[in-house]
């Protein structure tokens, strides 16, 4: 423990590495605020009602288009300053999702509904791959496996502290059309807040190292850019294997959120005073999320000095398809919660190891394209397995077939993730 105090103060001490994170932090505490908005909305607000098709659709309105484009925004971040890319970006943010709040209030739905939130997200996914390109530019090569842990951990609790936010402002907004609309319009000021931090750097200082400029950049330089980041990935066996686990990891989250949702809009009921239902249960399972995160930001530092990142990868993936099938199979709301604890401490574990494998095996001038890459398999994965369950589970959420095959998955996951590494 000694030792990672130690890491952190330095980390903390110095120039650049506490402003990137203040940047994360108030950037992920808007996405929590946000987020919160459209779940509410969607799933939970009694002046509308969405069955699982609905919510599947949703997902894939709102990620899947950004998915197929979004590799070419690395581009961008190899050729523009990442520092002038959080500055606009986050104010862009925050003028869109004051667009999505008065379309909240109007009790707009359906397709201008969902593309205006697309767009939050397009962004949103541009100022995190961003984020994670210009880290190495506040660290040393040594640290970066705790810089990933302090500032991915933290950004991932400060988007549950959002979200927590948003239902304590709920409660004094209320939960119909105009609650919701002042819920979302709340996310603009951390997204302004995110801007003026990231202003306080120098235009040169999160990189690229090497840029390269022209007055037009037509759309085959954009696709070749992104092909060429793709195969420089694909060239490295440890990104590539990364990449893999992610990947599958992604599958298996997008089948237990969408169950998740479920149980506790149309399956649960409140169990005891500890274990509420609907919005606040869930809350409940992302609070314990973020605890499971937290944890995982302490232990795998550690136990990567010890037994290296690929037998990390591993262990937690393997820990996690077995932890997720013992617990989830009673469905009940503790053991849902306790599930949920550990797939957060998972979910963290391997995303702490996988950024930092890419930051490594990653040349400077690709990652930017990389991490574009690393967000498109993020979101399709995700959303692929979401649309998919939407269709084999029940409106209960409760299928003991699929939640058996979920934790098979992660135990492929885990012995394709060592064969590959092992090889290398």
């Amino acid at each position: 423990m000694q030792q990672g105090e130690t890491t952190i103060r330095f980390l903390l001490a110095r120039k650049g590495f506490p402003r990137l994170l203040s940047t994360r932090l108030l950037a992920q505490l808007g996405d929590g605020v946000f987020q919160a908005a459209l779940a509410g909305t969607v799933l939970f607000n009694p002046q509308r009602a969405a069955d699982p098709v609905d919510v599947a659709v949703g997902f894939a309105i709102l990620l899947l288009p950004y998915s197929l484009v979004g590799p070419f925004a690395g581009v961008w971040l190899d050729r523009w300053s990442r520092r002038q890319v959080l500055v606009r970006a986050n104010l862009l943010r925050a003028a869109l999702v004051a667009v999505v709040a008065a379309l909240v209030l109007a009790g707009v739905g359906g397709m201008p509904f969902y593309v205006a939130g697309l767009v939050v997200f397009s962004v949103n996914r541009f100022v995190l791959a961003a984020l994670s390109a210009a880290l190495p530019h506040t660290t040393d090569p040594s640290s970066l496996v705790s810089a990933n842990a302090v500032s991915t951990t933290s950004g991932a609790v400060a988007t549950v502290v959002g979200g927590g936010a948003g239902l304590a402002l709920l409660q004094l907004a209320g939960s119909e059309n105009a609650g919701y609309a002042t819920l979302t319009f709340a996310a603009a000021l951390p997204y302004l807040g995110a801007s003026a931090v990231a202003a306080g750097f120098s235009r040169g200082d999160l990189g690229p190292d090497l840029v390269t400029r022209s007055a037009r950049l037509s759309a085959r330089d954009v696709a070749r850019g992104m092909v060429a980041g793709a195969r420089h990935a694909w060239a490295r066996p440890p990104a590539a294997a990364a990449l893999l686990a992610i990947s599958l990891h992604r599958l298996c989250f997008g089948f237990l959120t969408l169950m998740t949702l479920l149980l506790y809009r149309n399956t649960f009921r409140p169990w005891g005073a500890l274990f509420p239902a609907g919005l606040t249960g869930l809350s409940e399972v992302l609070g314990a999320g973020a605890v499971g995160t937290l944890l995982a930001a302490v232990v795998t530092p550690r136990v990567v000095r010890h037994l290296g990142k690929p037998r990390w990868i591993t262990l937690a993936l393997a820990g996690g398809g077995l932890a997720q099938v013992a617990l989830g199979l009673p469905f009940l709301p503790p053991t849902i919660v306790a599930a949920g604890f550990t797939l957060g401490f998972v979910a963290q574990s391997v995303k702490i190891c996988v950024d930092t494998t890419l930051q490594e095996s990653v040349a400077d001038d690709y990652r930017g394209r990389v991490f574009s890459v690393y967000d498109t398999l993020y979101n399709v994965t995700f959303v692929g397995a979401v649309v998919i369950a939407a269709f084999v589970l029940p409106p209960s959420g409760v299928s003991y077939p699929v939640l058996v095959t979920v934790g098979a998955c992660y135990l492929l996951a885990a012995v394709a993730y060592a064969r590959i590494t092992r090889k290398h």
